[in-house]
Formats: structure tokens, C-alpha cells, sequence
């Protein structure tokens, strides 16, 4: 599984970021990106769901939020 670490990293560019990850990856991979509270927890996830992919796990991490996510094809 691969990790996108984007704590310190602004919305929207978090986003943006993960979306092209995700379009690097075959259908079916998975990828953890670790974000901060606020903003990137509450859009993030969110935007990738609209973009068809799938949230496996969200989790606290300390600090952080882990999010685990599935590329659909889309």
C-alpha cells in the first residue's frame, strides 16, 4: 500500500494531490494519505468519495488522521 503524507498541506491542494496519487494507481489499489484535522479531514474524504473512490478506514492518529482509500474505477 502506498502513502501520501500530507499533514502541513492547505486545502485545496491536499485534495488535488491525492486525486492525481490515485490516477498513478491500478483499479483496486489501495492508498493511505495522512492528513490534518480540520479542513482536510472534513473535505477530503468527502471529495473522494464524490469522485467514486472508496473509503476504507478513517482513524485518529495522534495528531493526524489516517485515511485509507480504494481506487474505483471511475
Amino acid at each position: 500500500m502506498e502513502e501520501l503524507d500530507l499533514r502541513g498541506v492547505l486545502c485545496p491542494y491536499n485534495f488535488v494531490k491525492t486525486k492525481l496519487k490515485l490516477e498513478s494507481l491500478e483499479t483496486g489499489a489501495q492508498l493511505r494519505v495522512l492528513l490534518d484535522a480540520g479542513e482536510p479531514i472534513r473535505n477530503v474524504p468527502q471529495s473522494i468519495i464524490n469522485e467514486g473512490h472508496q473509503i476504507l478506514k478513517q482513524e485518529k492518529v495522534g495528531q493526524y488522521y489516517q485515511v485509507v482509500i480504494q481506487k474505483e474505477d471511475v
